[in-house]
């Protein structure tokens, strides 16, 4: 993809954007970053990145650094330079573009509410699987109604469920501005519904089980916790992965960007594939990347994304060859606790 490109797809997604030149110059900022930081960047261009940055020469040396030694970085919890004495902090990713760096800009903020929308890059997705889902259930019908027996009958009725589950949840967040639908969810429940799911294979997995029998309710979506949940499983099939292994814990004090959370679900997807790249380990959840020729590199940018909708987090908490762990934190407190 070339710049021209890039940008095109830059400037419709809700994620702050930021292009700096090899003098530590703004070039640009997309529509997003500008909205966020509330500063009317109209002028930025031409403007020290550190302008961005509450604590701005420890800001311009730091990325210095990065340019100097052209390798992907983290920033955690940095304060942003913001009007009306606000406070304001992101995690901000740093990598080597052309002859400068892209700055990908999440801000830590409170758990959306449930009015709060999902990003662009998200209901630009929901649209482009709707009609392909529409053609899938058709089919999926014709089926059911021509094959004998129930295993093959069950099989096409699966298919039907998923595609119905796929197109209300693309409805709602092309219609009604992307409002998570929340209520109660029972992860157990969403993991043997996976199970079925890869069970359909043409080749499933060995699925081996890990629950914690106490984990009470969760407040989310399940539909959308569903999606997580899937893409994750699919991202292990395809690298290579002959074995899952679906595990749930409860755990205490798990910080979520400035948020300590009393009480966590961890649920883990562990797979025995080819593990995550290296050279792909400090942007993997970035949008568009993808260790495959054929990988879109939405699936784990938007799995974080929901997860983070739901006041939790998605994390790559281990990678070798015959060994990834792919974790989901889920707060188990209520928004109102």
């Amino acid at each position: 993809m070339n710049e021209l490109a890039w940008r095109a797809w830059a400037e419709q997604t809700a994620t702050g954007l930021a292009l700096v030149d090899a003098e530590l110059r703004l070039r640009w900022l997309n529509p997003a970053l500008i909205e966020c930081l509330g500063l009317g960047f109209r002028h930025a261009p031409g403007q020290p990145f550190g302008v961005l940055l509450a604590d701005a020469d420890a800001g311009m040396a730091r990325a210095a650094k990065v340019l100097a030694e052209q390798r992907p970085t983290q920033w955690r919890a940095i304060a942003l330079a913001v009007p009306d004495g606000c406070e304001l902090s992101a995690d901000i990713a740093l990598q080597p573009f052309g002859d400068g760096l892209l700055l990908e800009v999440h801000v830590l903020a409170e758990p959306p509410s449930a009015a709060s929308p999902l990003s662009a890059t998200l209901r630009g997705f929901a649209h482009e699987v709707k009609n392909p889902l529409a053609g899938l259930r058709g089919a999926a019908q014709l089926l059911q109604r021509r094959v004998e027996g129930e295993d093959l009958q069950a099989l096409a009725g699966l298919i039907i469920d998923e595609a119905d589950r796929l197109g209300a949840l693309a409805n709602r967040l092309l219609h009604h501005d992307g409002a998570a639908q929340l209520g109660p969810v029972n992860i157990h429940r969403l993991l043997e519904r996976l199970v079925d799911l890869l069970l359909a294979e043409p080749a499933p997995p060995q699925l081996r089980h890990d629950y914690d029998p106490s984990v009470p309710d969760l407040h989310g979506d399940a539909d959308r916790l569903q999606q997580v949940l899937l893409n994750l499983a699919r991202n292990a099939l395809e690298a290579g992965a002959r074995t899952l292994t679906l595990r749930t814990r409860v755990e205490h004090g798990v910080r979520v960007g400035e948020r300590m959370l009393r009480m966590a679900l961890r649920v883990d997807v562990v797979d025995d594939g080819a593990g995550v790249p290296a050279a792909l380990r400090d942007s993997l959840f970035q949008p568009l990347v993808s260790g495959r020729a054929d990988g879109s590199g939405l699936g784990l940018a938007l799995s974080r994304e929901i997860a983070r909708e739901h006041g939790g987090e998605l994390r790559c908490s281990g990678s070798r060859p015959g060994h990834t762990v792919f974790s989901l934190y889920l707060p188990m407190e209520r928004p109102h606790e």
